[in-house]
């Protein structure tokens, strides 16, 4: 995937999260570590049902693009909601779960995509 298709892929899931209000969103381009993605979504909902919300967006904007989803693990609670959509992770926090796992400093060394607003959220 080249670094044009990841910036897209990455907006539009990054659209699709901060229409529902999703907060410090970031995108990491992860395609140089790891062969399970090429990219990284990373954000925060501030209830587990907002994190559904975020997270039914998502869903519905991959369906609408007919991008198939491979699998959504931890909605029904929701602390960390994981969306795989093959080439892009996406990992929907509540903000207690994401300061624990911190997956920013795990996957420090990866690249910050610029996608709109998420930019200024990194």
């Amino acid at each position: 995937m080249s670094e044009a298709q990841r910036v897209d892929s990455a907006a539009w899931v990054a659209e699709a999260a901060l229409g529902k209000k999703a907060e410090r969103l970031v995108a990491l381009d992860v395609s140089g570590l790891t062969s399970i993605a090429d990219v990284f979504v990373i954000a925060t909902g501030n209830s587990d049902r907002h994190a559904r919300a975020i997270a039914d967006a998502i869903v519905e904007e991959a369906s609408r693009r007919g991008r198939r989803v491979l699998g959504v693990e931890g909605y029904e609670d929701a602390r960390w909601v994981l969306i795989d959509l093959d080439d892009v992770i996406v990992h929907l926090f509540l903000p207690e779960v994401r300061e624990a796992y911190d997956l920013e400093r795990l996957w420090s060394d990866a690249p910050p995509l610029t996608v709109g607003e998420a930019s200024a959220a990194h």
